[in-house]
């Protein structure tokens, strides 16, 4: 199920398109290799969020090989740190090269394995979570994340709309969970949330200091 009509899809595709040497690079090798990435469109958005914010310490869950994990980067103040997790060693070795080769080696710290685990080993707080890790895997990312955040912080999320099967009526297990990562955070009160329908539908939910009143 398309979420855009063809026309309107490569608009915006076309939109996203940036100059940085190294996303170009990496864009790239994700389109040869037939790997997911979240592409130029969200990416900005990742940078806007990320600036205006003014967040400092970012941690990502499923950085494959660090696409996304570099848009943070950019956006970062000098200092600030964004954590790279992912269970293929290859990837991590890959995203370690396009730091460096990008000379922002300094504002990564790299985690190869769970990335839930990781996240529960690493001592925060954080200013923003990234979720994008395997589907299944979303309802136990909202519940280490939501115990996590705190007032001001921000949990970003990707693939919440899965190519539009998550409006099908009967849904698979995969699909499932994105719907039930959703309603979680949907009906916490301690965050305000919203769906960004670009790409593959972007989640954005928002710690507040009190439960939301809406």
């Amino acid at each position: 199920m398309a979420i855009f009509q063809e026309p309107v899809r490569k608009y915006l595709y076309g939109l996203g398109q940036v100059r940085h040497p190294i996303l170009r690079e990496m864009q790239a090798h994700g389109e040869s290799k037939n790997f997911p990435i979240v592409n130029g469109e969200v990416g900005r958005v990742l940078y806007q969020l990320t600036a205006l914010s003014k967040a400092k310490k970012v941690f990502e869950l499923g950085s494959g090989f660090g696409y996304s994990t570099l848009w943070f980067a950019l956006a970062l103040p000098p200092g600030g740190v964004v954590h790279h997790t992912d269970g293929d060693p290859e990837n991590t070795k890959l995203a370690r090269h396009y730091f460096k080769k990008a000379g922002l080696l300094k504002k990564v710290r790299f985690h190869t394995g769970d990335a839930i685990q990781s996240l529960n080993k690493t001592p925060g707080p954080f200013d923003i979570y990234y979720c994008d890790i395997d589907k299944d895997g979303y309802p136990d990312a909202y519940r280490a994340v939501a115990k996590r955040a705190r007032p001001g912080n921000m949990v970003l999320t990707d693939n919440l709309l899965w190519s539009g099967r998550v409006a099908r009526p009967r849904p698979d297990k995969t699909t499932g969970a994105i719907l039930e990562y959703t309603r979680l955070f949907w009906n916490d009160r301690r965050f305000a949330s919203s769906m960004l329908p670009i790409r593959d539908g972007g989640g954005f939910h928002l710690r507040l200091q009190s439960p939301r009143k809406f």
